[in-house]
């Protein structure tokens, strides 16, 4: 019987070869093997430290809160949060660079009690169990937030550095020392005239 050859392999000589790299410990099957992580949606521009005080006052954070911040890197946020209030808080970011620093950060002020870091796309998350989020983020991705956002808690706050929310009016439009933060309460608020739904990125 005529055996078909395989980039110069023979089909014996193939099979012969994924049995010795499965015995060595390699996944014979292609699904094993790690998927490619997502690549961050925005380059990390660290948050002004004074900002981020005035970030947490916009939200009014109080004892007892939760704070989430979406695409924490370095942890200034919620180390902030934990730190001034006494409350909990969790840093979401898709970078392990991010990750690292975040939670170097939370040690360095021994706030591991209050402060968790984790790894996760944003795009995902369940955000019910967040009192205040905070953003720092480009205005689509603050849109494809929407469906998430809506689904918070009566009287959740959100609080985004330097970018609206379109179709989404504002409670609050802070200007100071040349800075802009946009705050709002949930539920949220339809602009007029704006879609009942968000409209979809075409790549997602």
């Amino acid at each position: 019987m005529r055996v078909k050859s395989i980039r110069g392999f023979s089909a014996w000589a193939a099979l012969a070869l994924v049995l010795v790299l499965t015995s060595f410990g390699y996944a014979a099957d292609p699904a094993a093997a790690a998927a490619p992580k997502k690549t961050p949606d925005v380059i990390f521009v660290p948050t002004p430290q004074p900002v981020v005080e005035r970030m947490l006052e916009l939200a009014e954070v109080k004892k007892g809160d939760v704070v989430y911040d979406l695409g924490c890197g370095d942890g200034r946020i919620v180390v902030t949060a934990a730190k001034k209030y006494g409350v909990k808080a969790v840093g979401f970011d898709i970078d392990p660079q991010r990750i690292k620093e975040s939670l170097e950060n939370v040690k360095t002020n021994r706030l591991e009690h209050l402060v968790t870091i984790k790894e996760a796309d944003i795009f995902t998350l369940d955000l019910s169990g967040a009192d205040v989020i905070t953003l720092y983020l480009l205005p689509e991705l603050n849109v494809r937030l929407i469906p998430q956002l809506e689904k918070l808690k009566p009287g959740s706050r959100i609080v985004s550095f330097s970018f609206d929310m379109e179709g989404i009016k504002p409670d609050k439009v802070v200007h100071e020392d040349g800075e802009t933060i946009y705050k709002w309460t949930t539920p949220l608020k339809r602009e007029s005239g704006a879609a009942t739904r968000p409209k979809r990125d075409p790549d997602n």
